[in-house]
This record gives structure tokens, C-alpha cells and sequence, in this order.
């Protein structure tokens, strides 16, 4: 039981573009005020904003490739182009990560004046802008797990700025230049936190393994529970995309127990209550000493 309908998600295309421009003019004016402030601190999160920028085109785009339609060559069409785009900026933040906190390093042993109150209005604008960067996708966010990721990043990104007014106000008050690469580190080690999520569970769609809000051990215990079946095996369960899960399974069952109505009953459950989008079932009858199909010689 197959199907080649492409799923279409919401137009987003406008939340994408509106989140790309507020924060490309951002990182322009955080790090050009940074470096001339000396300060590492927003050096650090224009870094940042600018990794979220390169996961917003990604996602972007990747969202754009995976409503194309499916040819005779990719037959599942583009939709993995959205989990491999998930990975792709992992793996940069991941690098941006780690520059940041040698640089930050280096700053604690030998720490430079900065300026308390740039950092503090910087840092505030920062904060507006991530918010209203995240509220765009705040609709779309239940649906579709690039979107979700792009709302969770912008979210994180204005409580860390956030953090950043109150290092500067510390600064201002205190005079203490081991702050700004103080919040720099905390900026590595809060981003590092949900990026390393992120990087594992792309990487696991990516090798096809079973997505984790999938229960794969539910799926067994309903199919194998079902009138008339004595065995199930070749189970498979993988991402086609960030937004939909496909399953094949071979179902051995009586002779002629399974027919149409049966097996749309089937992937109507499977969709409903496992999420699996796309189900194909093979059914098999349990003639002594053939065994699976897949076993047989004559049938590969």
C-alpha cells in the first residue's frame, strides 16, 4: 500500500524571508559595533545570529525542495533535503561554537576593557528583533520540525541576549572586563546544549534510524495484534522528511484476510495514532516452508 502524494505545509515562505532580512541587518550592525567596541561578547552573538541567518536559509530552502514533486529518479522527490539541511547547520554552529569559545579563552587570560552601556543597547535590540524573529513562527511550529527548530533557535537567542544586557549592566557597574568572555563561554555552553540535540536527532534521520517521537515498539504491538496475523517482520520505520515518517513491514496472515478496506483501516491508524505518513504493507500467507519472500531464492 503506497502513495506518491507530496504534503504541502502552510506557506511560510514569508516568515523565512522577514526572519532572514531583521537578522541579517542585525549581525551587519552587532558585529561592526562589537569589533569597534572591542567587545567579544556581541562579537560572539553576531556569530551566533549569523549561524541562525545560514539555518534560516537552509531550512529555507530545504522547505522549498521538499514540495517538489517526485520523479522516475528521486521517487520520493526532495523531502530529505529538509533533515540533511537540519544537519548541515549543526554541524556549523557546532564550528562557530567552538572558535568562539578559544576566543573566549584567550579573553579570560588576558581580559580587555569594554563598553558597558554599547554591549547593553546592542544586546537589547537583539533581543526584540529574536523575539519578533520567533513569534513569526510560532503558528507553524506543530507541524513541521524545521519551522519548530527555527521558533525554539530565535527563542533561545533572545534570552541569551537577554543574558548579554545583563553582563553589560555588570560592566557598566562594575568595571569588570572578565565579564563579556564570562557570558561569552555561558553563550557557547547554552547554544551547544540544544545545538548537540539537534545535531544527534538530525543525524539519526539522516542514517534512517527510527525518529524518536516514533513508538516503534507500540507499531509492533498493533500490527501484530491484529485479526489474523501470525507473524510480522522487515519492519522498517525512517524520516522521509523533518515532517513525515515512512513504515514497510512484511504482515503474514491468513489467505485473503487482509483486503482493501483492512489495509486502509490500517494506515489510517498507523497515521493517526503512530504519525507514520506513508505506510506500505506486504502481505504474506503462512504456507508451511516458504518463509518470507525475501528469503527465498527464486524471488530475488
Amino acid at each position: 500500500m503506497t502513495g506518491s502524494r507530496v504534503h504541502r505545509r502552510p506557506d511560510s515562505h514569508r516568515a523565512f524571508a522577514a526572519g532572514v532580512t531583521l537578522n541579517t541587518l542585525f549581525v551587519l550592525a552587532e558585529g561592526g559595533v562589537g569589533a569597534a567596541g572591542g567587545s567579544l561578547a556581541l562579537i560572539a552573538d553576531a556569530g551566533h545570529n549569523f549561524s541562525d541567518v545560514i539555518s534560516l536559509l537552509l531550512a529555507w530552502g530545504a522547505g522549498a525542495l521538499a514540495q517538489r514533486a517526485a520523479t522516475e529518479r528521486r521517487t520520493y522527490g526532495f523531502r530529505k533535503a529538509t533533515v540533511v539541511a537540519s544537519f548541515i547547520s549543526a554541524v556549523l554552529l557546532l564550528a562557530a561554537l567552538g572558535a568562539i569559545a578559544r576566543e573566549a579563552v584567550g579573553r579570560l587570560l588576558h581580559p580587555a576593557p569594554v563598553g558597558g552601556p554599547v554591549i547593553i543597547l546592542v544586546a537589547a535590540i537583539g533581543a526584540v528583533i529574536n523575539a519578533a524573529t520567533a513569534a513569526l513562527f510560532f503558528s507553524g511550529k506543530k507541524n513541521d520540525l524545521n519551522i519548530q527548530a527555527a521558533f525554539l533557535h530565535m527563542a533561545a537567542d533572545a534570552g541569551v541576549s537577554l543574558g548579554v544586557v545583563a553582563g553589560g549592566i555588570l560592566i557598566a557597574l562594575k568595571g569588570w572586563p572578565w565579564i563579556d568572555p564570562a557570558i561569552s563561554l555561558a553563550i557557547v555552553v547554552i547554544v551547544f546544549w540544544g545545538t548537540w540535540k539537534l545535531f544527534r536527532r538530525s543525524l539519526d534521520l539522516t542514517l534512517d534510524a527510527v525518529p524518536e517521537n516514533i513508538d516503534i515498539a507500540g507499531i509492533k504491538g498493533y500490527l501484530a495484534g491484529l485479526e489474523n496475523v501470525v507473524q510480522i517482520h522487515d519492519l522498517h520505520v525512517w524520516a522521509l522528511s523533518t515532517t513525515e515518517v515512512a513504515l514497510t513491514v512484511h504482515v503474514v496472515a491468513a489467505a485473503d484476510s487482509f483486503d482493501t478496506n483492512t489495509l486502509c483501516g490500517i494506515q489510517r491508524h498507523l497515521h493517526d495514532r503512530f504519525g507514520i505518513a506513508h505506510a506500505t504493507i506486504q502481505v504474506e500467507t503462512p504456507t508451511a516452508g516458504d518463509g518470507c519472500l525475501l528469503d527465498r531464492p527464486d524471488c530475488l
